[in-house]
């Protein structure tokens, strides 16, 4: 691979993530909300409550976890359009909110949750690459927020999540692996990959949910494979360490209404 040490467009070095951010229920009327922010990319996740299970899972015990995810208009330079208007959601679409789903039930135990399903929404509101890893990593402490306030008010006896669930780019561009890649990156990368990774609560070897890797304009080698994942489990560590820092304050009692 590449030796090349030149800064990286926004000045990063290869194995740096961007600046990221977590704000906890920045929405106040969803049980669990999170404004996650990677560089320009901006998604708000919202968890909502029903108390209520799909039919095909009535009388089994156990609850259940799904995610829906979308672009806002201004979400990039040129408008995107609402799949509502259109009167069905793009491939692409399904495909994110499936992985969102599929990644945040990975992390939850069902029985615990018991026969209760939560939705966990994630709207991009600026894209600028990674918002499927973005949604992942802000859905996952808004689940947690709202799965919180089920144990505090005795709903539930324990809280429901057993590891911490993240997600992150990686990909060669230019010949050189990079992370966390930036839309001017994605757009032109020779391999894109996203991964995405439990770590157990109480510690222990984390585990991969999902590698997602693909050839945009060249095939890889099992060593770059192998590169490119350490390249994501350093990242998704420092990711896992901030959510861990964000969860250890409990998040405040909901205001009456």
């Amino acid at each position: 691979m590449s030796t090349d040490t030149t800064p990286r467009p926004d000045g990063r070095t290869p194995d740096e993530l961007r600046p990221i951010t977590f704000e906890r229920d920045f929405t106040e009327m969803a049980a669990g909300s999170c404004l996650v922010s990677f560089g320009r990319t901006r998604v708000l996740c919202t968890a909502s409550i029903d108390e209520d299970v799909p039919r095909w899972m009535r009388n089994s015990g156990k609850g259940w976890v799904t995610a829906e995810y979308s672009m806002l208009p201004g979400s990039s330079p040129e408008r995107v359009g609402r799949e509502a208007a259109k009167g069905k959601q793009s491939g692409r679409t399904v495909e994110i909110q499936r992985l969102i789903g599929r990644s945040l039930r990975a992390a939850c135990d069902m029985r615990a949750l018991g026969e209760r399903q939560v939705q966990v929404d994630c709207d991009v509101l600026q894209a600028d690459g990674g918002t499927r890893t973005a949604s992942i990593c802000g859905g996952f402490l808004a689940l947690h927020d709202a799965l919180s306030r089920l144990v505090a008010a005795g709903t539930i006896a324990r809280h429901p999540l057993h590891s911490f669930c993240a997600a992150i780019s990686v990909g060669i561009v230019g010949g050189r692996l990079v992370l966390d890649l930036p839309y001017v990156e994605d757009s032109r990368a020779e391999v894109d990959m996203n991964v995405v990774m439990l770590r157990p609560v109480g510690g222990g070897e984390p585990s991969f949910v999902e590698v997602q890797g693909t050839a945009e304009g060249q095939s890889f080698s099992r060593s770059e494979l192998d590169s490119l994942l350490e390249l994501a489990e350093g990242g998704l560590a420092r990711i896992v360490d901030l959510q861990a820092e964000m969860v250890s304050v409990p998040p405040a009692p909901r205001p009456a209404r």
